[in-house]
């Protein structure tokens, strides 16, 4: 669960999204937002899955009624949309680790990467190579591909992160640059930054009524949802905090600009590994545990569309995978040509959309399944203060929160 967790969300996205959306103050909201709103999120998520046996085309629908089939399409399309851009990214970070391995990064090779960098056919090419890597591993199947592929992957990522952040730390003022910018100026969080901050939460934790209904169909019975969401979520946060610890000084050291938007990890990393010592080497492998990392996350939602697909159209898995890639690949070459559509996609999707999913995953789950399976999906048989206050929490508070702070958003942006 933390391998699906894990990934852009909290290398590519949280840095960009704390440098556009108030800096510090965008951090300490987002932390607050996890651990109030997005670990509870994630164990109701878990609970309407594990309850139902099924993705969103049924979980819905088994909650609500016939209403909700048509809450499980727009979450499914969200994913389809959201999957489609993402793969951009993941084709970005697998070309720069390429180039890094070929040629390196230095003075001399900067103009040769961003030309790459910045060619749409190329990415499209490179992303069109992703998309059939993740069916040969989706065709695999669940034990044999992706918990396979996360047992290697996730480790691997760690340790090349914790050494990162030691070599940037080291670079010139880099210590007292870092402390400046932890100095947050709550002033500067206008309605869409606490909304951007709700957002990457959910988003990094790939909440949205998707993801976590597909995993948490998987569920062993016995398994224990509050322990394994608390871990899960604290892990995906302590992943963001680890990523800015190292992009964070390492923009402000070379004079760079955190406010650059989704591009600002392909202007950052090139200038780090090009400074530190062995940083072909050491940059190489870093990003390339990146791809691995943000490969595996794509996996997971093509992994919600395959479920869809398996489980409400009744086809084998060969011609779901098949069907599922094809779509993908044409949603995704578009973007790839226009990548500064990737911004206000991802801020739409990203962060819109998962909110809303999980908000209404909440409804679902409280509203229409009720207390007695919230609770006993969550605590088992426990009965209870602690029970009965998380079940209060996560039926008025947290969707409250949500709808709340999308809708201050839209009021805001509109």
């Amino acid at each position: 669960m933390v391998g699906v967790a894990v990934g852009l969300g909290n290398v590519w996205r949280f840095p960009y999204m704390m440098g556009q959306f108030g800096g510090s103050a965008f951090l300490f909201v987002y932390l607050g937002f996890v651990l109030l709103f997005a670990i509870p999120a994630l164990m109701g998520e878990w609970a309407l899955g594990r309850e139902t046996r099924r993705g969103p085309m049924g979980a819905f629908p088994a909650a609500l009624g016939p209403a909700g089939r048509w809450i499980g399409v727009v979450l499914v399309i969200t994913v389809l949309v959201a999957n489609s851009y993402y793969l951009v990214v993941v084709a970005n970070v697998a070309y720069t680790a390429v180039f890094s391995l070929l040629f390196g990064f230095s003075e001399s090779t900067q103009s040769r990467f961003d030309a790459g960098l910045s060619a749409g056919a190329l990415q499209a090419g490179v992303g069109l190579l992703m998309v059939g890597l993740a069916m040969y591993v989706l065709y695999r199947g669940l034990k044999r591909g992706i918990e396979r592929v996360s047992n290697v992957f996730v480790p691997f990522f760690g340790v090349v992160v914790l050494y990162l952040i030691v070599a940037s730390l080291r670079l010139p003022d880099a210590v007292s640059h870092l402390a400046s910018f932890l100095r947050p100026d709550f002033g500067a969080m206008t309605a869409t930054n606490v909304f951007a901050a709700m957002g990457q939460a959910f988003f990094s934790l790939s909440l949205g009524g998707t993801f976590y209904l597909i995993y948490g169909s998987y569920l062993r019975d016995e398994e224990k949802i509050a322990p394994s969401a608390i871990v899960t979520g604290l892990g995906d946060a302590s992943a963001a905090l680890l990523a800015a610890l190292f992009i964070v000084p390492t923009t402000l050291v070379f004079g760079l600009d955190l406010e650059t938007g989704p591009r600002l990890i392909f202007v950052t990393l090139p200038h780090l590994f090009a400074e530190i010592p062995g940083g072909r080497v050491l940059g190489t492998a870093f990003l390339i545990a990146l791809w691995m990392v943000a490969f595996l996350s794509s996996l997971a939602a093509f992994q919600v569309l395959l479920g869809t697909l398996t489980d409400t159209a009744k086809i084998s898995v060969g011609k779901a995978v098949v069907l599922v890639g094809t779509v993908e690949a044409c949603l995704m070459v578009p973007t790839a040509l226009h990548p500064e559509w990737i911004g206000v996609l991802d801020l739409i999707f990203g962060s819109g959309m998962q909110v809303l999913g999980s908000g209404l995953t909440l409804i679902a789950l409280t509203w229409g399944l009720g207390r007695a399976v919230t609770i006993s999906q969550v605590f088992g048989t426990k009965q209870g203060i602690l029970p009965a206050v998380f079940f209060q929490w996560i039926r008025w508070v947290v969707p409250v929160a949500l709808l709340l702070t999308l809708a201050l958003f839209m009021l805001n942006s509109f």
